[in-house]
């Protein structure tokens, strides 16, 4: 979510048009570059898929190519994404603050991402020397032609806040703002031989107090866990700043996240050639003229369209301008309706691809199968309760002249949806059957949606193509960034001892393995509201999963209950992102909608602690 301000003003005469003359340079080359980088990534992908099914024949280095591209894309797309202000931000509070102050907070928060960038350039340009003495496995070349990225990634990044900046602020605004940045540097750096007697003090004072502090004020979530890091390491500790960019490089590296901008891709292309609406019209054909039938259909679709996407974003817009209509006609509230979507939402998001799961997988190290396995069960219980409660509020449900659907437009829809419907069904059982990996199954999928999407939904011109291309290479970047400072963060925690601590104080608590779980999901819950998926599970994962073993809780299972609750968390108001995306895609004020999602969210409860209380919901397909 995008954070903007009225009372921001642009800059005037020769002066502000030099940074973003700069960034204007800048930004279609990276651009271009972005689009290519991943469509290498994808043809290498399956060329080694070719290389190991088809012919019997791996080919050793097209690992090495895919990861030196893949962190050149993740840095390229997270400058795309900086230029687009397309990094996910904490919005809520931002409103809030004076319309005279919103222009400075803005300019504010554009000088502490500035100041952050300029100072981990040095250290990423370090790194890129010291990795020159390292060497690949396969094509034996320097890693440096690889950790560059991070380098250039970072100085392309300057170059359009500085832009932004010269755009959209004052330059009394600027001129307040980097004079008090660098007050506050000057007195913590006078402040640090007394910040490094504090201990953990300095936790609380840095990773949560300034990481919380750049939330409120609507910098993107990357930054704010990159800043409070940073400030943490510099001021609090005698550990070099060094060091994080190699916990950022590890965090955006991971050969499993591959997997992340090929689905992204895939929504893209489910999104472009209306694969997505076929599945909501046949639905509709089914389930459409019994009561509560067009509930039915838009939990059906969300459970079905996100098999394909693996985006919850991605879903909520291919479903909802597709059924809102409708649904509207038969007297459904618009309440009810953004209600229903963000819950929904919810609750498609463990089933498979999962863009929060193959993450989890990396980050915990458990297995990407048995999480996809897993995952379409949990989503089935969710969904479930879901439909009971929709089925209740339709009580008083009029289907007017509704009837129902002629055999013909069944049959019509369902042949026009069936390539759709495989897809799916073919991710799922690919990697839940060990025939290939998540990696592999996605950029099959690719190909597939591609060919079908193109010769029976109607063709993708190059232009919408080419589109497409550097919309995935923002989003991933944006992911692939969050990750990277998130893991840096976690580094940072495990570094004070505080895990071990936290293990210690888990694992003495009365009550076995249930208090934990109960834990588990409270801390969830308000992770998934304040942090959004991804950073929260990459912050708390390597500290719970632990705890969790120890204390003979299946891996699977643990996994489920932490991804089920930080999705209720996302959705929850009045802070949870994934409320004011499914409002904004539902055009329905969340002032409006807030009122009306709590039974759904009651719901989603219910179901969380079915799937907690029961280990065999998430282990019996196993």
């Amino acid at each position: 979510m995008a954070a903007a301000s009225d009372a921001v003003a642009p800059m005037s005469g020769a002066e502000g048009t030099a940074a973003p003359r700069i960034g204007a340079l800048l930004i279609r080359p990276i651009e271009a570059v972005s689009a290519l980088l991943l469509c290498v990534i994808i043809v290498l992908l399956l060329a080694g898929v070719a290389s190991r099914y088809v012919f019997s024949y791996p080919v050793v280095w097209i690992d090495e190519v895919a990861s030196i591209s893949f962190l050149w894309l993740a840095m390229l797309g997270s400058a795309i994404a900086i230029d687009r202000n397309e990094h996910l931000r904490l919005t809520l509070f931002t409103g809030m603050f004076p319309r005279s102050l919103q222009g400075f907070i803005h300019t504010l928060g554009l000088v502490l991402t500035a100041t952050f960038l300029l100072v981990m350039l040095q250290p990423a340009v370090e790194y890129v020397m010291e990795e020159w003495y390292v060497t690949s496995a396969a094509l034996n070349i320097p890693n440096s032609f690889r950790v560059s990225a991070i380098a250039f990634g970072i100085f392309a990044m300057l170059g359009f806040i500085a832009s932004h900046a010269v755009k959209t602020s004052t330059v009394r605004d600027l001129v307040v703002s980097t004079v008090l940045v660098a007050a506050i540097v000057g007195m913590l750096w006078l402040l640090s031989p007394t910040l490094l007697r504090l201990g953990n003090v300095n936790i609380v004072i840095f990773l949560v107090g300034v990481v919380a502090l750049c939330l409120v004020m609507g910098v993107p979530i990357a930054f704010c866990f990159g800043i409070g890091t940073l400030a943490f390491l510099a001021f609090s500790t005698r550990v070099p700043i060094f060091v994080m960019i190699g916990r950022m490089d590890e965090g955006m590296s991971s050969i499993i996240l591959l997997s992340v901008p090929i689905f992204v891709f895939l929504g893209c292309i489910l999104d472009a050639t209306g694969m997505g609406k076929a599945i909501v019209d046949f639905l509709a054909s089914l389930l459409g003229h019994v009561k509560a039938g067009m509930s039915y259909v838009l939990l059906g679709s969300l459970f079905l369209v996100s098999g394909i996407s693996g985006s919850k974003v991605s879903d909520m817009a291919t479903v909802a301008p597709a059924l809102f209509p409708e649904m509207k006609r038969r007297g459904h509230k618009p309440r009810e309706m953004i209600a229903l979507l963000a819950t929904g939402a919810a609750m498609a998001d463990t089933v498979p691809p999962s863009i929060v799961l193959i993450v989890l997988g990396s980050v915990a190290g458990v297995s990407i199968a048995g999480l996809f396995t897993s995952g379409f069960v949990v989503a089935m219980v969710l969904l479930a309760v879901l439909a009971a409660l929709a089925r209740m509020k339709a009580a008083g449900e009029s289907l007017g002249d509704v009837r129902r659907a002629p055999f013909r437009t069944m049959w019509r829809t369902m042949l026009i949806a069936a390539p759709a419907l495989v897809l799916p069904f073919l991710i799922r059982s690919a990697v839940g059957g060990g025939v290939a990996t998540a990696t592999e199954v996605s950029t099959i999928a690719v190909l597939y949606a591609l060919v079908i999407g193109i010769f029976l939904y109607g063709g993708i011109g190059p232009r919408k193509f080419y589109d497409m291309l550097v919309e995935t290479a923002a989003l991933s970047g944006a992911i692939l960034l969050i990750l990277g400072t998130a893991l840096a963060m976690a580094w940072a925690l495990t570094q004070t001892g505080f895990a071990q601590q936290l293990a210690s104080y888990m694992a003495g608590l009365p009550g076995g393995w249930i208090i934990f779980m109960a834990m588990t999901i409270v801390v969830f819950l308000i992770l998934g509201c304040v942090l959004e998926g991804l950073p929260a599970i990459v912050l708390m994962a390597p500290l719970m999963f632990p705890i969790a073993k120890n204390l003979g809780i299946n891996d699977i299972h643990y996994s489920m209950v932490v991804v089920t609750a930080m999705n209720i968390g996302l959705m929850a108001p009045p802070i949870g992102i994934g409320f004011y995306i499914a409002c904004k895609i539902g055009n329905v004020p969340p002032d409006e909608a807030m009122g009306a999602i709590w039974p759904y969210i009651l719901a989603l409860l219910v179901g969380l602690v079915l799937i907690a209380a029961i280990p065999g919901i998430s282990t019996a397909f196993l």
